[in-house]
């Protein structure tokens, strides 16, 4: 039995939520999302909120049940409120910059790097130690996220690189003489 699924998906005010079919949508302040669910579960929305059931007691339909109603809450959370990631620089000359459409990266490398920023996607640089990744749908938000951290992923020795701001690295001791 699927514990997550088995919670309704509340819909706040001022967000639409639309089932036709397979395909459920949603429409809020932030844009405009869609789904394709499995025929694995049904999906419907009454009374300002969306319940997902499984059609049989397969194990192919038990999985989807939670991940269906996981990518419905993570649709109305991102049309209403939006998903956040915070990357951070560290590393002497290390530094970023938005520069109209692109992400432009000094990483230690001979050449610079320029990022172009997807659509629906907002990055700013309150420091140039500090990226904000913003946008309504997480799974782009985590995508682009990652993208950037693996231009210069973090190195154990003295932590230099892109990290994620609530990551932790474990740091390693250097050779001894």
């Amino acid at each position: 039995m699927s514990r997550v699924g088995k919670n309704p998906v509340e819909v706040p005010s001022g967000v639409e939520i639309a089932v036709k079919g397979r395909l459920v949508s949603a429409k809020g302040k932030l844009g405009q999302l869609e789904f394709e669910a499995t025929d694995d579960v049904a999906i419907e929305v009454a009374d300002g909120k969306v319940t997902v059931t499984p059609v049989n007691k397969s194990k192919q339909a038990r999985a989807m049940w939670g991940t269906a109603r996981s990518r419905v809450q993570n649709m109305v959370t991102g049309v209403s409120d939006g998903f956040t990631r915070e990357l951070e620089i560290n590393g002497v000359g290390y530094r970023a910059a938005v520069q109209g459409k692109s992400l432009n990266l000094q990483l230690g490398y001979s050449h610079d790097i320029n990022f172009p920023i997807p659509e629906g996607i907002s990055i700013t640089c309150s420091k140039p130690t500090a990226i904000t990744i913003s946008g309504a749908d997480k799974q782009k938000v985590g995508q682009v996220a990652s993208e950037i951290r693996s231009f210069r992923p973090p190195e154990p020795y003295k932590g230099k690189g892109v990290k994620y701001a609530e990551e932790t690295i474990l740091r390693k001791e250097g050779k001894k003489k």
